[in-house]
């Protein structure tokens, strides 16, 4: 059975507070998700103090305060990051976080974790994607705001660096959050895969739940999706995430999808095996016919149930004579 691995995505949900991250992990846990995942970083590492907020993070946020000023609201410390690591370890869900900068990604090495996520926007970032590919880890990539192209070029950089191919899985994305609809774009996923031969799946920014499950259903092998507490609280992402009892509805359809998506091969299947004899169909006789009576057209029909001869065999069946007499109704035998 194709199982779907579900990251179910903390980011900086948790607006810095500790205890609302250990939430989170509880959430993702009840929800059945695979993994939770964080993000990393020392803002002073990552932008300047002239970056300007993005326009969802301002209508999310106001304009007041720059960038690394939200973003030194709603980050955690680097030292916090080992005992959520431990929490998940302990609840049995995998801790991942993705890094924003060097310091962070470093850390993020030490953890050993199963795989490294990149995010979207450092999918340029030389030095960064060469030190990961260094790893010949697990790496799964964002792709929102690339061209092929650029997808093309940070894949080459990450497996001429030491990554194995095969550990490498693009998802597609669009970066706004939420993602409106007519830019999902979502055939995209399968024109990543076709392209670069390597595993896929969906970074979902929408509102709700659907096009996550679609994805599934489209053979995303990783489905990503932000989730909070309660999409009221202050902060840039809540807007575009889920609520717990979403989360858990998305995860259940989507293990449903997984279970539906069967091997391929068109096949009865055992639980419509007993119901063959009930919907397929006969020849019978269409009235009353005397034994050496010669079959036709006007004097059989083809009626449920299936338990005699297959109508495909009908051809077979007229010109014959009637070895006996058949009442009307009554299943036609050779």
């Amino acid at each position: 059975m194709k199982r779907t691995f579900i990251i179910a995505e903390a980011g900086v949900n948790h607006n810095g507070q500790l205890d609302l991250a250990y939430k989170l992990v509880d959430e993702a846990v009840k929800a059945g998700a695979d993994a939770v995942k964080f993000q990393t970083a020392v803002p002073e590492l990552v932008m300047t103090e002239y970056a300007t907020k993005a326009e969802y993070q301002i209508t999310n946020t106001g304009e007041a305060g720059s960038q690394i000023e939200m973003a030194k609201k709603i980050h955690l410390p680097l030292d916090a990051y080992k005992g959520l690591k431990e929490y998940c370890e302990k609840n049995n869900i995998i801790f991942l976080s993705t890094p924003f900068d060097m310091k962070s990604l470093e850390l993020l090495l030490s953890f050993n974790m199963p795989y490294m996520k990149v995010p979207s926007g450092e999918i340029t970032n030389y030095p960064y994607l060469k030190r990961i590919g260094e790893q010949n880890m697990n790496v799964i990539i964002s792709t929102g705001m690339s061209t092929l192209d650029d997808v093309r070029e940070c894949l080459n950089l990450i497996i001429s660096s030491g990554t194995d191919k095969n550990k490498v899985t693009l998802l597609h994305c669009t970066t706004e959050y939420p993602a409106p609809l007519q830019d999902v774009n979502l055939k995209a996923m399968l024109a990543l895969k076709d392209t670069f031969g390597v595993n896929v799946g969906y970074s979902d920014h929408t509102k709700g739940i659907e096009i996550s499950i679609a994805a599934a259903a489209m053979g995303a092998t990783v489905i990503e999706k932000h989730f909070t507490l309660d999409k009221n609280m202050e902060g840039p992402d809540h807007v575009a995430s889920l609520e717990p009892n979403e989360l858990a509805e998305m995860v259940r359809c989507i293990r449903n999808v997984d279970l539906a998506m069967g091997d391929g091969v068109k096949q009865i299947v055992s639980s419509e095996e007993k119901n063959i004899v009930i919907a397929r169909k006969s020849i019978l006789a269409a009235h009353d016919i005397n034994e050496g009576e010669i079959f036709t057209d006007k004097n059989l029909i083809v009626k449920r149930p299936g338990n005699g001869i297959n109508p495909m065999r009908w051809n077979e069946v007229v010109g014959r004579k009637a070895k006996r007499k058949f009442s009307k109704d009554e299943l036609i035998e050779l």
